[in-house]
């Protein structure tokens, strides 16, 4: 069934920090993810946010104005006075279901103080046409998420039967030839595509991927309570995954357990809590939330996501109590 679309704009009085669905979210690091859309068109089985168009739980998509994201994102650069900032879209969908990706890619890199601007797709949406657009736009890197080499379980992990992992393949080396970067960023999904993951660690050094950055970011299943669970899969403990890792890098001499610095991630000044964790506080609801039962909630300038508020009509305000507030991430339940 198709969700609503939930456009925001300049004008809608919606903040953009403080989701996970959309906006831009600052971890006190150089690095900000943008995430100007939470739609994809795959329903991968192992996703950690029940994105796609099998979705169950997803009540709603959200699609943010170019202009608005573009403004908000230099404001967010110039009160962090950082230097070298990476701007990474990374969305709970797929990046490339943004209708004017070029656009803001290029806007991001144009942006004084941004050295980078990456992002992270499974590049089902990904053409050479396309391709060629974001490298003409300055885009750096991309994460592209390939799980399998062999096209029936290609299909299968994605969830999508016409997802053809050929074509992404020809797509990566498109890439590798190219100004842009690539990083292959499988999802390992432990007793599914073991198999795989040296076969796609030796397509990484095949093609040329890692110029610049590392060729390979292996990626650990992992389980949330909003996303998918493969039937009968139990995850790698993170002891199990870096030891396999290990083995893996003296086997083909390449770095798989990556850490910040090898991407150049530095600490640097973050946004200040603008709520404190269980403080009650009144918000003002101004649109759906990403799940069932939730709500967007607004008040001192950020965006809240408030839980267990089926029965609160849009446009009327409500106290709450803010049971998340890391990384200005905030989460509240209603409090009727």
């Amino acid at each position: 069934m198709p969700r609503e679309v939930f456009r925001i704009t300049s004008d809608s009085g919606i903040p953009l920090v403080g989701s996970v669905g959309f906006g831009l979210i600052d971890r006190g690091t150089n690095v900000i993810q943008v995430r100007p859309t939470s739609i994809c068109p795959l329903s991968c089985i192992f996703c950690s946010t029940d994105a796609g168009p099998r979705s169950r739980r997803r009540l709603t998509e959200y699609m943010v104005e170019l202009d608005y994201l573009v403004d908000e994102f230099r404001r967010l650069v110039r009160v962090k006075d950082c230097r070298f900032i990476e701007a990474h879209i990374d969305t709970v969908g797929d990046p490339l279901t943004y209708p004017k990706l070029p656009d803001l890619c290029q806007a991001l890199k144009e942006t004084p103080g941004v050295e980078v601007v990456s992002l992270q797709t499974h590049g089902y949406l990904l053409t050479e046409k396309l391709v060629d657009r974001l490298e003409a736009a300055g885009l750096s890197r991309i994460n592209l998420s390939i799980d399998s080499l062999d096209p029936e379980l290609a299909r299968k992990l994605s969830g999508t039967e016409s997802y053809d992992v050929e074509r992404v393949v020809g797509l990566a080396e498109y890439i590798a030839a190219s100004k842009i970067d690539l990083l292959i960023a499988p999802v390992w999904v432990p007793g599914v595509n073991d198999g795989d993951i040296e076969r796609l660690i030796e397509l990484a050094l095949k093609i040329g991927a890692g110029k610049r950055w590392p060729p390979l970011g292996i990626q650990k299943m992992l389980i949330h309570k909003h996303g998918r669970k493969p039937k009968g899969v139990k995850p790698m403990s993170w002891g199990e995954f870096y030891r396999r890792l290990r083995r893996l890098e003296r086997s083909y001499g390449v770095k798989l357990v990556l850490k910040p610095e090898d991407f150049g991630t530095h600490r640097c000044r973050g946004l200040p809590l603008v709520f404190r964790r269980f403080e009650k506080t009144w918000v003002k609801l101004v649109g759906p939330g990403l799940f069932r039962g939730e709500k967007l909630g607004v008040a001192r300038g950020r965006v809240l996501t408030v839980v267990d508020a089926e029965e609160a009509p849009i446009g009327s305000r409500i106290r709450v109590k803010v049971i998340r507030v890391k990384d200005n991430i905030y989460m509240a339940r209603f409090e009727p």
